[in-house]
């Protein structure tokens, strides 16, 4: 199958690649070539800014069995891509959503089914800190909405995999390290309302391997579909598993997220997933028709934690960097 990757270079992009070429497909990447191409000749890479001209240019006269978008935040990416390529170019088109979708959504039952999506959209929130957040999850949304205009349209075959927040050895944001760098150093771990907040992520290979099971199937087309672990659990008992792997014992201190503004730190530095636009995803739809079967958390938090330790350059993640102010914190707090 030939597949076109738009986006591609990191994390989740990176691991469908490799996973796809592993099943011997022939890919081909496009993006603005931000960083060098990890692939080392392994898959065509082509350099365009997909929100500019070049990006039509770059993929001009070309066709390809399937697509898969890493870099789809609103319908103008859609549109430039639907523009780029005339009907029948593309075999099936997925498109990696995310879990904000329903964030966005009135009233929205939790955890999520796909069927949740419709309803009314809620108002920018007052707060200018979720502005960013909020305008995410509405734009993620049109973007949805217009493919699935142009599936009814009979212009493209398409479907939507909505994410939550993802775990991977190759996580950019070093979200796990984040708790690790804290356990280790023995000192105490400050977590809003003691890590009681749930959560339902998804394993970064999970994902790829969704991906390459549902490419070019006819029963996908036209639909979406939630990815996620099956375990949900606390913030805290995510520390808790993440200590035990290192042998170490967790000092957790609870916080108000009003004693951390107070003292300049932000919640989602020092505790990554306590955040308040972490959404809570129901994965039994894919499970029953795609035959999605997500990692046991706990295993793949074994392998993540491995690559965390074993780090090359054994760097902190960059939230490490206020760790002073957290102590003193925590100090004050007990």
């Amino acid at each position: 199958m030939r597949i076109l990757v738009i986006g591609g270079n990191r994390f989740m992009g990176f691991q469908f690649v490799w996973r796809a070429l592993l099943a011997g497909h022939i890919l081909t990447v496009v993006n603005r070539g931000s960083v060098p191409d990890p692939f080392r000749g392994r898959v065509e890479a082509l350099v365009a800014d997909r929100r500019s001209p070049a990006f039509a240019e770059a993929v001009r006269g070309r066709a390809f069995d399937a697509a898969v978008d890493f870099a789809a935040y609103g319908a103008d990416d859609v549109t430039a891509m639907l523009d780029a390529f005339p009907a029948g170019a593309i075999g099936h088109y997925v498109m990696i959503s995310t879990g904000q979708v329903y964030l966005v959504r009135e009233g929205c039952a939790w955890p999520a089914r796909e069927g949740d999506y419709d309803g009314p959209v809620m108002s920018r929130p007052d707060d200018p800190r979720q502005h960013g957040d909020w305008q995410y999850g509405v734009d993620k949304r049109a973007a949805e909405d217009l493919l699935d205009r142009a599936w009814q349209d009979g212009r493209l075959a398409s479907t939507r995999l909505r994410i939550p927040m993802v775990n991977g050895e190759r996580d950019p944001y070093r979200r796990l390290d984040a708790y690790l760098w804290r356990i280790l150093d023995g000192g105490p771990l400050l977590l809003p309302a003691g890590g009681a907040r749930r959560i339902r992520p998804v394993y970064s290979l999970d994902v790829a391997d969704a991906i390459l099971a549902l490419l070019g199937h006819a029963d996908a087309f036209g639909q979406a579909y939630n990815l996620s672990q099956r375990e949900i659990v606390s913030v805290r008992e995510l520390v808790e598993a993440i200590a035990a792997r290192v042998g170490a014992s967790p000092r957790i201190v609870p916080v108000a997220p009003s004693a951390l503004a107070g003292a300049g730190l932000e919640a989602a530095g020092l505790s990554p997933f306590d955040h308040a636009w972490s959404s809570l995803l129901d994965p039994s739809l894919a499970e029953a028709r795609l035959g999605f079967a997500p990692t046991p958390f706990e295993r793949y938090l074994d392998r993540i934690v491995a690559a965390s330790w074993n780090r090359p350059d054994g760097a902190p993640p960059q939230s490490y960097a206020g760790r002073a102010a957290e102590i003193d914190l925590a100090g004050r707090l007990t």
